[in-house]
C-alpha cells in the first residue's frame, strides 16, 4: 500500500499526531494507503532542528520497516498542514539531500514556510485563526537564537532554500485570506520553475485553517481538491 506520512500543524508550538486521525479515517479506507503521523517535539522547548529531525527520524523508521507495515516502496507521500506543511517542505529538502528515503510526492496545505514576513499577505491585520503576531511568536519559538539572523537554513524556512531542483512533485493549497498566501504561491511557482511539477490552488476569501470548519462549502471544496490530487497520484 502507498504511504502517506503526515506532519501535524500547530504553529510549531502545540498539537499532536491525533490531529491527523480524522483525515486518515477518511483517506486510508478510500485510497487503500498506510497513514503515519509523527509525534515531534514542540518549540520553544525544542527549537530547530529538533522538530525537523524528529520528523526525519520517523520517516526513516517507517521506510526501514516498510515491509512489515505493508508499504509499497514506489509511493511515499509526505504531507502537512500549516507548520506541519512547513516541516513537510523542509523534510522533502532533507530527504532529497540525505538520499535515504525516496519521497515521491509532497502535499503542502497552507504551509508555514517563510519567517521573514515580508509579503503583502503577511502584513494583513485582523486575520482569523493565525494572526501576524501569532506567526511571529511561532517563528521565534521554532528558530530560537537563529530568529532574525541571516543564518536560517532552507530546511528551517523552505522559502530560503536556494536549490529546489530534484524535489518531489506535489500540491500546494492555500486560502486567499491566509497570511501565508503570497509565500505559498511564490514557493509553488519556484518549484515549477525548478522543474518540479506542482499543482497550486488558491481558494478566494478562505482564511488560514479553513479546512477545520467542517460542513462549510469552502472546507468541502478544500477537501475535494486535496482528495482529487491524492486520487490522481495513487491511481498511477
Amino acid at each position: 500500500m502507498p504511504l502517506v506520512y503526515s506532519v501535524h500543524g500547530g504553529g510549531f508550538v502545540f498539537g499532536s499526531r491525533s490531529m491527523d486521525d480524522a483525515k486518515f479515517d477518511r483517506w486510508c479506507p478510500r485510497f487503500g494507503c498506510v497513514g503515519v503521523s509523527v509525534e515531534y517535539r514542540l518549540a520553544p522547548e525544542t527549537p530547530y532542528p529538533g522538530p525537523l529531525e524528529d520528523c526525519y527520524a520517523g520517516l526513516l523508521w517507517t521506510w526501514e520497516h516498510r515491509e512489515e507495515l505493508g508499504i509499497d516502496a514506489s509511493t511515499v507521500i509526505i504531507a502537512g498542514v500549516s507548520a506541519g506543511g512547513g516541516l513537510a517542505a523542509g523534510l522533502a529538502l532533507l530527504a532529497r539531500d540525505r538520499g535515504e528515503v525516496p519521497v515521491t510526492h509532497q502535499l503542502l496545505e497552507c504551509p508555514m514556510i517563510d519567517d521573514r514576513q515580508v509579503t503583502s499577505s503577511s502584513q494583513l491585520d485582523g486575520l482569523p485563526v493565525w494572526s501576524r503576531d501569532s506567526n511571529t511568536f511561532g517563528w521565534r519559538a521554532y528558530l530560537g537564537d537563529l530568529y532574525g539572523t541571516d543564518a536560517i537554513p532552507g530546511y528551517a524556512a523552505p522559502t530560503r532554500a536556494d536549490d529546489l531542483v530534484g524535489l518531489p512533485p506535489g500540491m500546494v493549497i492555500v486560502g486567499g485570506a491566509d497570511g501565508f498566501r503570497d509565500e505559498d504561491i511564490a514557493y509553488a511557482l519556484r518549484l515549477n520553475q525548478s522543474g518540479v511539477p506542482t499543482e497550486l490552488h488558491v481558494l478566494p476569501g478562505a482564511p488560514h485553517g479553513v479546512q477545520m470548519f467542517a460542513g462549510t462549502a469552502v472546507a468541502e471544496l478544500w477537501a475535494t481538491l486535496v482528495e482529487q490530487w491524492l486520487a490522481r497520484v495513487l491511481s498511477r
